[in-house]
């Protein structure tokens, strides 16, 4: 398949693919699949997005998986810390182990003594000598001591990277707090091997990403992910008959897996409130299908914190964030009165979460 894809056809598939359109009746592990992951940098967060697109959805249902530890959050696409599924996460962060090592090099060039894979294989040793989550105040606090003139936030950056540490609960579980603590990854699920490896692994990646976000230029794929020099990746699955290619409205190619369907332009989209950081809005390649850039401009924060994000028609329209008293709502755009009735509506639903 090959053609044109209007900004409003674009916008549509995207919101019809995340479940944005009709909230579906499904488990919170087939939708966080759909999702490639849910950002979970906000520990809340990953309920918000889930509240978004499963109809009835209960935040004991993933407090539950989180514990059983089905579910995971740890460092994974970009550095960032994500809620995934637990088998995906080991072959994910296999792959992008080199990706987040290079993007720790900052923290090694600190380092005056020891190596990096020196640091991490100490840090590996604290984390992994009990079956107690270490937290992130004795990482810091163990490494000093081994290493007493080395600067301790960069040894605990080389840590991150080099090691798939996984954030323990009660971190993560819905309206509970407390700082980061950490398991190794096969300590915490128990030892196994990546269900993928390699090139294959790569193009696993791309083809969840594009069931999920697709149509995507391959800049969108590479912010996403935290990988680059995917174009040959791209192209080649497009020569062997996986991807089709499209035209994006602002001229750019698009690709998609091959036999998916796009949405109908017209379909009408209610208004949702999506969560703080959701990849809808955060991936910033593709953000003009759903938000203006002067618009995406006005939700930045000095301290890198995301509100969330409210749309309306499927585009970016306001903010809102949980208080005291319930869910604040900002527009950013004027909204007709039938929206601004749908927009309580939606926050007493994110309210009555608890």
């Amino acid at each position: 398949m090959t053609g044109a894809i209007s900004l409003r056809q674009w916008n549509r598939t995207l919101l019809e693919r995340q479940h944005l359109i009709e909230r579906v009746d499904e488990d919170a592990v087939e939708v966080v699949d759909r999702c490639v992951g849910l950002q979970s940098q906000d520990p809340q967060a990953a309920f918000y997005a889930l509240a978004s697109r499963i109809e009835d959805f209960d935040p004991a249902e993933l407090d539950s998986l989180i514990q059983d530890r089905s579910m995971v959050r740890m460092a994974l696409q970009r550095g960032t810390v994500f809620l995934m599924d637990a088998l995906d996460a080991r072959w994910i962060r296999a792959l992008l182990s080199p990706t987040l090592i290079s993007g720790a090099r900052h923290h090694v060039r600190r380092l005056n003594g020891p190596a990096p894979d020196e640091v991490a294989a100490v840090g590996a040793r604290i984390i992994g000598g009990g079956p107690e989550p270490v937290t992130a105040a004795r990482l810091r606090t163990a490494l000093s001591e081994t290493w007493p003139a080395e600067p301790v936030d960069a040894m605990a950056a080389v840590v991150r990277a080099w090691m798939p540490l996984v954030q323990t609960p009660p971190r993560g579980l819905w309206r509970r707090s407390g700082g980061p603590a950490f398991r190794l990854l096969d300590d915490w699920i128990g030892p196994g091997e990546p269900a993928v490896a390699g090139d294959e692994a790569i193009r696993d990646l791309i083809r969840l990403y594009l069931r999920g976000f697709g149509p995507s230029t391959v800049a969108a794929v590479q912010t996403w992910s935290g990988l680059r020099g995917l174009r040959p990746v791209l192209e080649q699955m497009t020569d062997d008959w996986e991807l089709v290619r499209l035209t994006g409205p602002d001229g750019r190619t698009l690709y998609d897996l091959d036999g998916l369907a796009l949405a109908d332009p017209e379909t009408a989209v209610p208004i949702r409130l999506v969560a703080p950081f959701d990849n809808v809005i955060f991936t910033a390649a593709d953000r003009a299908r759903v938000a203006d850039p002067d618009v995406y401009a006005r939700t930045v924060t000095p301290n890198g914190q995301s509100p969330g994000f409210i749309l309306a028609d499927g585009r970016l329209a306001g903010t809102w964030r949980r208080t005291a008293a319930g869910v604040e709502l900002t527009e950013l755009v004027d909204l007709r009165p039938a929206q601004r009735r749908e927009c309580e509506r939606e926050a007493r639903r994110l309210a009555e979460l608890g």
